[in-house]
C-alpha cells in the first residue's frame, strides 16, 4: 500500500496534457513502413484538401513543430523588416515569444494596443492607423495586423468584431494574422464554423493551434491568402520547419480534424474551465480578471491565499502579486475543478 500523498489538479496550463488517444492512433497508423519524406507523404497530401473543405475555400497549409513557430513565420510573410505589426499589448507574440516574430521578420515593430477583454479594438485600430506616418521613411510602415483567438486571457472576439478589424486592414492593405493557439477553443465557444471565424472575416492567414488541445508538437499555418504561400514556403525551410518526417505532424492534423474530434477536446476543456471560474467567483475575496469564454479563468487573490495554494502542491501560474491563472485541459474533469474550488475556499480562509 503506498504512503504517496494525492496527486493535486493540474491547472498550470494546457501545454501539460497528455496526447489524446485519437491522435497517438494516427501517429501509430503513420509508423508503417517507410513513407516519401518532406512533406511529399500520402498525409500530407491529404492536408490541403481536408482543410479546404473544413474551411470551404481553398487554403494552403504548413505543418510546423510549435505556435512560435506559426506565428512568427506567418508574419514574416506578411510585413517587411521596416514594417509595423499592430496587436494587443498582451498578444504572445509581444510578450512571450522571445522576439521572434522581430527576428523572422528582419526587424518588423510590434505595436501593442490596449483593448478592454484583452482585444484589439476596432475604433482604437482604426485611430492607430489613421495618426500612422505613412510614407515617413524615418518611421515603421503599417503593414499588419494580429489577433488573438481566443485571447491570452480566454476572452473570445465576436465575429462582428473580427470582421470590422478586418475591413479595417484591408481598407489600408494591411494583412490581417489569427493566433489560433487555441482556435478550437474560441470555436466551440462561438458554434460557427471555421470560415466564419476566419476567411469571411477578413482573416488572412492563421496559426492554428492543435498541441494545446491533444496533439503533439502539431500545430499549422493555414494560408487564405494565397499570395502569401510562395514566400511562406521558402520561410519555413529556411527556418527549418520543413520536417523531414512530415508524415507524423500531418497524420496529426488530420485525425484532430476528423469527425470534430478537435472540438469536441475543446468543449471539454471549456466546459471544466467554465465550471471553475463559476464556482471560484462565487467565493469571498476572489475576482475574476476576465470572462470566462474558453479554457482559462484568470482570478484576482490575496497574495497570502496563493501563498497556501503554492504550499499545497496546486499547479498553476502567477500573474503578478495578487493574480492567477489556471487553465483547463481536455481531460481535465469536473471533479478537479471542484477539488480546485476546495482548495481556493480553504486558501482564503486559512485552514
Amino acid at each position: 500500500m503506498s504512503d504517496a500523498a494525492p496527486t493535486l489538479p493540474n491547472f498550470r496550463s494546457d501545454n501539460v496534457a497528455p496526447v489524446s488517444p485519437e491522435i497517438l492512433r494516427a501517429i501509430a497508423e503513420a509508423n508503417r513502413g517507410p513513407a516519401a519524406a518532406y512533406g511529399d507523404d500520402d498525409y500530407s497530401r491529404l492536408l490541403n484538401a481536408r482543410f479546404s473543405e473544413l474551411f470551404e475555400t481553398a487554403v494552403t497549409v504548413f505543418p510546423v513543430s510549435t505556435g512560435t513557430a506559426a506565428n512568427a513565420l506567418s508574419l514574416a510573410s506578411c510585413a517587411r523588416p521596416y514594417g509595423a505589426i499592430y496587436c494587443h499589448e498582451e498578444a504572445h507574440i509581444h510578450t512571450a515569444e522571445g522576439g521572434a516574430t522581430e527576428a523572422f521578420t528582419g526587424g518588423a515593430k510590434l505595436v501593442a494596443m490596449s483593448g478592454r477583454n484583452f482585444r484589439i479594438e476596432p475604433s482604437s485600430l482604426r485611430k492607430a492607423l489613421g495618426g500612422a506616418a505613412w510614407g515617413v521613411r524615418n518611421r515603421s510602415q503599417p503593414d499588419a495586423v494580429s489577433i488573438t483567438q481566443a485571447s491570452e486571457y480566454g476572452t473570445i472576439y465576436p465575429l462582428v468584431e473580427i470582421a470590422e478589424i478586418g475591413a479595417i486592414a484591408h481598407d489600408r492593405n494591411l494583412s490581417l494574422h489569427m493566433d489560433g493557439a487555441r482556435f478550437a477553443n474560441a470555436l466551440a465557444r462561438l458554434g460557427c464554423s471555421p470560415a466564419d471565424m476566419t476567411w469571411r472575416a477578413g482573416v488572412d492567414i492563421l496559426s492554428f493551434g492543435a498541441t494545446k488541445n491533444g496533439a503533439m508538437s502539431a500545430d499549422a499555418i493555414v494560408v487564405f491568402d494565397q499570395d502569401l504561400v510562395e514566400s511562406l514556403s521558402y520561410r519555413l525551410r529556411r527556418a527549418g520547419q520543413t520536417s523531414s518526417k512530415m508524415r507524423f505532424a500531418s497524420a496529426q492534423l488530420l485525425a484532430y480534424v476528423e469527425d470534430r474530434l478537435y472540438l469536441r477536446l475543446a468543449a471539454k476543456a471549456n466546459a471544466a474551465a467554465a465550471r471553475l471560474g463559476a464556482g471560484l467567483a462565487a467565493l469571498p475575496d476572489v475576482q475574476l480578471i476576465a470572462p470566462v469564454e474558453a479554457n482559462l479563468v484568470f482570478i484576482n487573490l490575496p497574495a497570502f491565499a496563493i501563498n497556501r495554494l503554492a504550499a499545497s502542491g496546486l499547479q498553476f501560474a502567477r500573474r503578478g502579486q495578487d493574480v492567477i491563472r489556471f487553465v483547463a485541459r481536455f481531460d481535465s474533469t469536473e471533479q478537479e475543478a471542484d477539488e480546485v474550488i476546495a482548495l481556493v475556499r480553504r486558501a482564503i480562509a486559512g485552514s
